[in-house]
């Protein structure tokens, strides 16, 4: 059974599951779909064309699916799709796609938090297991890959990539793609070693971190560019995983991906 408040909005139109709360003064659009056991909190508004999956919590002041803040938009109809079991706090603000970047939708996978004040520009995909720390702002079709945090106060350019198990420092500037499995920060943003915590946390074994770590030393660290470094990770490493993972994403790099550190030594790096 759902629990409105009957100060809320709701419109007829909006498709809702059950044990859904909506607290006094939310406003609930036409188009919107909520799953099951959503909350959606006093003060919060969703907007149309937004989908949200199961066991979500919308926090006071958060904007799910206002049009997106891009020249380009002419009106049309494009979605914003939220995961199962997201966290979107306070004041967060997350705008529709555009029709003119070819997907017309911007993502948040399921079980990510999403702190107060952060800010999901149009057509972004944000993976699942996600969490943007408050005041994160990601501009325009930038993609985060899964189990990505990103900290307090970072901004990343339009069109930027993060990586996978990647562990950004707060108040980065991240104008290059950011390769997975690492930690950066300082400014300019660079590489700062392997997240060797967040990958224990997540049960990768040590063997498969050390292998991770001396990728990117051979790629950072051994005096090459990238397409020889990449080359000579691929002829010098075993297939696995985690080495496809990081090859595929630099060579897919449209931005190049971020620098070495060079005010430290390799040996330093973690």
């Amino acid at each position: 059974m759902n629990q409105i408040s009957p100060l809320a909005f709701v419109s007829p139109s909006a498709k809702l599951g059950d044990n859904i709360e909506i607290g006094p003064f939310a406003f609930v659009d036409d188009d919107v779909e909520i799953g099951d056991g959503c909350k959606i909190l006093p003060h919060a508004t969703l907007f149309r064309y937004v989908k949200m999956g199961k066991n979500c919590s919308v926090f006071p002041g958060a904007v799910v699916g206002a049009i997106p803040q891009d020249l380009k938009f002419d009106g049309e109809v494009t979605w914003v799709e939220i995961g199962d079991n997201v966290n979107i706090r306070e004041c967060v603000t997350i705008n529709r796609g555009t029709k003119a970047s070819g997907k017309g939708v911007t993502k948040v996978g399921s079980n990510s938090l999403i702190m107060s004040y952060v800010h999901i520009a149009h057509d972004c995909e944000i993976g699942e297991h996600c969490i943007l720390v408050s005041y994160v702002g990601v501009a325009g079709e930038t993609v985060v890959d899964d189990w990505a945090i990103i900290g307090g106060g970072a901004k990343a350019h339009q069109f930027s990539r993060i990586g996978c198990h990647v562990m950004v420092g707060g108040m980065s500037k991240i104008n290059k793609d950011i390769p997975p499995y690492v930690l950066c920060g300082r400014d300019p943003i660079c590489y700062a070693g392997v997240n060797i915590v967040g990958l224990r946390r997540r049960g990768f074994s040590p063997d498969v971190i050390r292998n991770i770590k001396d990728i990117y030393d051979t790629l950072y660290f051994q005096g090459y560019n990238i397409s020889d470094g990449c080359s000579k990770v691929e002829a010098g490493f075993p297939q696995s995983e985690e080495r496809d993972t990081i090859l595929n994403f630099i060579r897919n790099s449209k931005r190049g991906i971020i620098r070495a550190n060079d005010s430290k030594e390799k040996g330093e790096m973690e």
